[in-house]
């Protein structure tokens, strides 16, 4: 009998996370469990019960609450995965602060820097450890986490860093806002575009202590994008839905790279979009009215 495999999903009771959790239960096995994550007890508690009666569902689906914000809720998490099932297969975090147009982004910046950077730190320090060989741990970040999409004078706080350093730069960018010093630094308006580049350093760092050891044992840690989704939380910026997928087709990309047998080499610790890599260093600041779409 094939050993149980457990997969977890941050941010999985609605959305584009309900649709990762979906994915996993349709793709995984009768032995495997999924547990998908949120703030609400009953919110996760419905999802599980409606994600377990899918015809397509396969695995097992647990619902717990977790709220992101609390590293030390995450981390007592991966080490009860580990005592309980000896570690954990497969990491989604996708945990993300709703933010609408007409909100103050200064005002919002702790709950979406929390949300978005601190959890994503936490995820990666407390599951990192506890992935086991051939396992996927996956942060979804937006193609506006690459460098180039931040001012030049910024770039060498997030290009080779390591995870402390990340998060030093991560947390200076708070200050700045606080202190209203953010814009005369270089750092844009809207947040969206500091807290994807952060992301994306923080992978690229855990990645480059691990790098070896992994492809090794086919082990992915990448960040990912899912390209543009039809979401609550995006919605509100959309001047034009054409282009933008359901969160169901938005997941499937991700999702093969978590069923795949065999991962390229050169998608490992990078911004993966569509089985693709977006370069590190690409991209320009773009115009502030553009930034907080999430492509």
């Amino acid at each position: 009998m094939t050993t149980s495999r457990i997969a977890l999903v941050t941010g999985a009771n609605q959305g584009l996370g309900r649709a990762f959790a979906e994915g996993l239960a349709a793709r995984m096995h009768p032995q495997d469990l999924v547990l998908l994550t949120g703030r609400s007890q009953q919110r996760v508690a419905d999802a599980a019960r409606d994600i377990a009666q899918l015809p397509a569902t396969r695995a097992r689906v647990e619902g717990l609450v977790l709220d992101v914000t609390d590293t030390d809720a995450i981390a007592r998490l991966a080490e009860d995965l580990r005592v309980r099932h000896g570690g954990v297969d497969v990491v989604i975090s996708n945990a993300v602060a709703r933010l609408l147009p007409e909100q103050s982004q200064s005002e919002r910046a702790d709950e979406f820097i929390d949300v978005s950077n601190t959890a994503t730190h936490a995820m990666l320090r407390s599951f990192g450890p506890v992935l086991r060989p051939g396992g996927r741990l996956l942060i979804v970040a937006s193609s506006l986490g690459t460098l180039g999409h931040l001012d030049g004078r910024l770039h060498h706080l997030f290009d080779g860093a390591s995870l402390d350093q990340v998060e030093y730069a991560v947390e200076s960018w708070r200050s700045a806002i606080h202190h209203k010093t953010a814009q005369e630094a270089g750092w844009p308006l809207w947040l969206n575009v500091p807290s994807k580049v952060a992301q994306v350093a923080a992978v690229r760092a855990v990645a480059a202590e691990r790098r070896a050891r992994d492809l090794a044992d086919g082990t992915l840690v990448a960040a990912v994008c899912p390209g543009m989704v039809d979401t609550a939380t995006s919605r509100p910026w959309f001047s034009d839905y054409s282009q933008a997928q359901s969160p169901a087709r938005a997941a499937e990309a991700v999702l093969d790279l978590v069923v795949a047998e065999h991962i390229a080499p050169e998608l490992y610790g990078e911004l993966v979009r569509f089985g693709k890599v977006l370069p590190w260093h690409d991209g320009t600041p773009p115009v502030e009215q553009d930034a907080l779409l999430v492509p």
